[in-house]
């Protein structure tokens, strides 16, 4: 009786780690969808500052931004005088910048989506939200950490391997207590750190507990780093497809 027992349990216990090992898997990639979908809504528009750091120079600039998800995004630069006007714009996997001074648009290949944007520590494809890191890359809960004295969830994202992904690996931090992103670390296809990203300033913006500081850091360039400052900023608003337009971008 003890032995048919003590069989009973240990077939129990491995079924409760099957489930566990389930429920974990299904588990990084909702954890990953709610902070992203925190920062990101269905739509948003709002205003930011973006201050580049060089060991040779500070430079601000202003923007206002309107982004529908993943698939549509609009930047106006309105600072500092020499590039206000200076338009991105971006629909489905096709890119474009307009130069108010020459009056010219230029298509962006996506060749050069992980080029830097404005010659800031963002990329392209960072600032348009090209990527959507679910779809992208499979997720794996791989531990926990503090940051700032608040525990987080330690996500492993991997490329999956039918797409032509830059980065070799992301580990992507998200507080446990708020589904908030507490940083971002981005790996080349060697394991190697090539930048990182920190979110600070946490509070409220947009009816959001979300961070208002985004500082990309350039690991390979001591010295660089950018930060984004949320200005303002609006969720879920109801957005014109006309915004989305080379009509709206060379207005």
């Amino acid at each position: 009786m003890k032995l048919i027992i003590v069989r009973h349990s240990f077939i129990v216990f491995c079924v409760i780690i099957f489930f566990v090992g389930l429920l974990l898997a299904q588990t990084a990639t909702e954890i990953i969808e709610r902070a992203e979908d925190l920062l990101k809504g269905e739509t948003s528009q709002g205003v930011f500052k973006m201050t580049i750091v060089t060991p040779n120079f500070t430079r601000v600039m202003e923007m206002e931004t309107y982004w529908k998800g993943n698939e549509k995004a609009l930047i106006h630069i309105n600072s500092p005088r020499r590039e206000a006007g200076n338009r991105t714009l971006k629909v489905g996997n096709e890119m474009w910048m307009y130069l108010r001074n020459t009056e010219t648009t230029i298509k962006i290949p996506p060749s050069m989506m992980l080029q830097s944007w404005n010659g800031s520590d963002f990329t392209n494809d960072d600032i348009v939200r090209e990527t959507n890191l679910v779809e992208d890359y499979s997720t794996d809960i791989i531990g926990e950490e503090e940051i700032d004295g608040v525990l987080c969830w330690v996500i492993e994202l991997m490329p999956r391997s039918d797409l032509a992904i830059v980065w070799g690996k992301l580990h992507y931090y998200v507080r446990q207590k708020d589904y908030v992103p507490a940083r971002i670390d981005y790996y080349d296809e060697h394991g190697d750190l090539i930048r990182y990203m920190e979110f600070s300033d946490i509070g409220e913006q947009g009816g959001r507990t979300i961070p208002a500081t985004w500082t990309m850091h350039n690991n390979i360039k001591p010295g660089h780093k950018t930060t984004f400052e949320i200005i303002e900023i609006q969720f879920d608003v109801p957005l014109s497809s006309r915004i989305f337009s080379l009509q709206e971008l060379q207005r």
